[in-house]
């Protein structure tokens, strides 16, 4: 109960104040005709997209005072369509903005040997913090006799308080433009969100599948989270890539909560000290708690993938079945297949198992760093998706991604529909864990290839316009010897004058 009145009081506090402190944000539409081009790169109110469409194909109406702005780019070329979403922020009643970290591509293509439609998405669901115990199943790995903290990013603002020592929440969104090569294989756009801040619960993800009910473990203040993917299309190699660099900014401010008296007892860490109701009572920074309680920093993504006359399966490189399943995947990959053995994808974790880690208290300007090896595993889902609670958000805004496939592909929809999105039917869920951390800056650029039937380039127009010209010519040339020739052929022509003379 003390959960539930914290988060009550702070929530609502958060509300009322977020009203008249966030402007209305402006949104593009999204049609139909958006799909038939090579691209397109916009911010729209997906749920002013997905209302009308969601009374057709049976999902759950949408309340007209519900807005969602995303960042969504589009890319088809060479037989691939990419489409990336990335959430900006739900809102209600364009008054009362949440900025909540919701990254979501799909991608669909034709497989490499058969031509089969294939349909692959790939979730992003959240940073976590944790702490191995000495009954830690996976060293440097969360696993479920780990300390888990769910961070549940959120932002409101809190200027108007003119406090310097609670979260301002002030949480913003900024898009990097989709951007092509000159020949169109290579594509770059992304999403930073900065001054981010997030609540710690701490979290179980076996037993009661549910994050505590005693409070919240602390608030967390994020530089920045970000996100940035290239995507290479290689047709002679029958391959597209997607990188995705990552960054997970450094904490700048974490709150403790330690006790309840009226209002929550907590301890303020920043780099400075330690504070509490914003008076200095300690040196300890922010950096040195993290260390001191040997917390730890992860990433959890989950990936599934869909055809329409057969199934798929993932395995890692020695052949082990890593759906809902616990996997190390470091120094290796997964591969995703057909029930009969087709290739579709593959995320290799080997090939950038390291990450760079900035120490901001060694170097403040974070220009330099040190890299250390991440570690990948894949894990049970139903740990994670039995957290209703906890990613209520993420479940009411993924059930409509699908709608996309109504103009993307249409006949893969129906199965899409239940499963792409849906985190308790995914090929995979895993984990990279970035053991060495202590709250700073970490950069991450994992690599996913997937196994493409590229289509033929069209011929360039232009090229066509000497044989063209050349063409014309000689059927002039044709023509006119033709007209000549049958008049010299044609008899003379007799006048009725010349007639009548003889």
């Amino acid at each position: 109960m003390k959960t539930k009145a914290l988060m009550g009081i702070f929530l609502a506090l958060c509300l009322t104040l977020n009203a008249s402190l966030i402007p209305l944000s402006v949104a593009d539409t999204l049609q139909r005709t958006d799909f038939e081009g090579e691209s397109f790169s916009k911010i729209v109110d997906y749920f002013q997209y997905a209302r009308a469409l969601a009374t057709v194909y049976g999902l759950p109406q949408i309340p007209s005072y519900w807005y969602a702005n995303v960042y969504m780019t589009y890319v088809n070329k060479s037989g691939v369509q990419i489409l990336y979403a990335g959430l900006s922020n739900l809102s209600l009643a364009n008054l009362i903005y949440f900025t909540i970290p919701m990254q979501t591509l799909l991608m669909r293509y034709k497989t490499q040997n058969n031509s089969r439609d294939v349909i692959v998405g790939s979730s992003f669901l959240m940073l976590m913090g944790f702490n191995d115990t000495a009954r830690s199943i996976y060293q440097n790995s969360p696993d479920r006799n780990d300390t888990l903290w769910s961070s549940f990013s959120f932002g409101i603002n809190l200027n108007a308080l003119n406090v310097t020592d609670y979260p301002s929440l002030s949480s913003k969104s900024e898009i990097f433009p989709l951007t092509r090569s000159d020949d169109g294989l290579t594509w770059k756009w992304g999403m930073r969100y900065t001054n981010l801040t997030a609540l710690w619960i701490t979290t179980f993800i076996a037993g009661t599948n549910q994050t505590d009910t005693s409070k919240p473990w602390g608030l967390a203040t994020y530089n920045e989270l970000t996100f940035n993917y290239t995507l290479t299309i290689d047709p002679a190699a029958k391959t597209a890539t997607i990188r995705q660099d990552h960054a997970i900014g450094r904490i700048r401010d974490i709150w403790i909560f330690w006790g309840w008296f009226i209002v929550p007892l907590y301890n303020h860490y920043n780099s400075t000290g330690t504070y509490r109701f914003g008076k200095n009572v300690g040196s300890e920074t922010v950096y040195q708690f993290l260390t001191r309680n040997k917390v730890k920093m992860s990433i959890v993504d989950y990936q599934t993938s869909i055809m329409l006359d057969r199934e798929t399966r993932s395995t890692s490189t020695n052949g082990q079945n890593v759906t809902d399943n616990e996997v190390f995947v470091t120094d290796s990959s997964i591969s995703t297949a057909s029930d009969d053995g087709e290739k579709i994808s593959k995320a290799d974790f080997g090939v950038k198992k390291t990450y760079k880690l900035f120490n901001y208290t060694q170097d403040p300007t974070e220009t330099t760093s040190q890299t250390y090896d991440a570690v990948a595993r894949t894990t049970q889902i139903s740990g994670y998706a039995k957290n209703d609670n906890l990613f209520v958000a993420q479940k009411n805004f993924a059930k409509y991604i699908p709608l996309m496939l109504v103009h993307m592909y249409p006949s893969l929809y129906a199965k899409a529909k239940e499963t792409i999105t849906n985190m308790t039917r995914a090929n995979y869920l895993y984990l990279v864990s970035y053991p060495t951390y202590g709250g700073y800056r970490i950069e991450h650029d994992p690599t996913y290839t997937y196994y493409i039937a590229p289509l033929e380039a069209a011929p360039d127009a232009r090229s066509w316009l000497p044989a063209i010209g050349l063409v014309a010519v000689i059927i002039a040339i044709v023509l006119i010897a033709s007209i000549v020739i049958r008049r010299r052929k044609q008899p003379p022509t007799v006048t009725e004058s010349q007639l009548s003379q003889q």
